[in-house]
């Protein structure tokens, strides 16, 4: 594994740069420091919104590249550089299922704040970790701004107990299961591969140029953008299926082991 070339770093955040208490490390933040020596261009991929990918990274926010909400926002130094809103065709019907099911409890991001539904009060203290910038609303209809994603939580396992009831979207939409407790719903082409080569063409680097870490389905179409492709020791079997390497754990900082290979290879 030569990774003396690689001029690209992409990371999901949660299950992968984060720990199990969603902090990022003090060790990180020292290798970034000679990522940048180094002309190394860092993006930090997330299903979080943008907002809470910067407080998550605020010593290093101007450094870096944001790809929010799945590939829905990317920005860079706070100039958008892509926006895929999602399309209104089906959205009622959407928001119809979700009023069916209450043991199911969405979000909807917008760029600037996070919706919530007055039922989903009893989880808003936990749904603040990820979107601590909300309004409470009754409905879609109470929402002005472009909705870039929506994402569905179950306090158990969104895989069997949401994914099944939204899967019949997947021609109107990209629906993926982010997290155990997660499914997000977005734009068909709203997804963070799709972002990253965005990114490769507007900087010319190649997928041999490229690293690239996650955890889960989320950031299968991101991997395949990099030969030097990891999924993290506790990621989902997809990931690790589709990933051409792996590392340890978020909670063994499996991405900071890879770093120190990287600078060590650039030195």
């Amino acid at each position: 594994m030569d990774l003396s070339q690689i001029k690209l770093v992409v990371t999901d955040m949660d299950g992968t740069l984060l720990n199990s208490n969603h902090e990022v490390s003090d060790l990180f933040l020292q290798l970034f420091k000679e990522l940048k020596k180094h002309k190394i261009l860092f993006v930090a991929a997330s299903g979080r919104p943008y907002y809470s990918i910067i407080h998550k990274l605020e010593s290093i926010k101007d450094d870096i590249i944001i790809v929010a909400e799945n590939g829905g926002l990317v920005i860079e130094k706070e100039n958008l550089l892509l926006s895929k809103p999602i399309k209104k065709d089906s959205l009622f019907e959407v928001e119809s299922l979700i009023d069916s099911n209450n043991h199911i409890h969405p979000v909807f991001c917008t760029k600037s704040k996070a919706y919530f539904k007055n039922s989903s009060n009893g989880f808003i203290n936990l749904l603040l970790e990820y979107y601590p910038i909300f309004t409470v609303i009754e409905s879609i209809r109470d929402i002005e701004e472009d909705i870039i994603k929506i994402a569905l939580y179950h306090n158990e396992d969104s895989e069997k107990y949401i994914y099944p009831h939204f899967k019949k979207f997947e021609s109107n939409y990209n629906i993926k299961i982010s997290g155990k407790h997660w499914v997000d719903i977005s734009d068909n082409l709203a997804n963070k591969g799709y972002a990253v080569e965005l990114l490769q063409k507007n900087y010319n680097i190649t997928n041999d140029e490229t690293l690239i870490f996650g955890d889960y389905n989320n950031d299968i179409e991101m991997l395949k953008r990099a030969t030097y492709s990891f999924a993290m020791e506790n990621a989902h079997e997809n990931v690790k299926n589709t990933a051409n390497f792996s590392t340890k754990s978020n909670d063994e900082f499996g991405v900071e082991f890879i770093l120190k290979k990287l600078i060590r290879a650039k030195t």
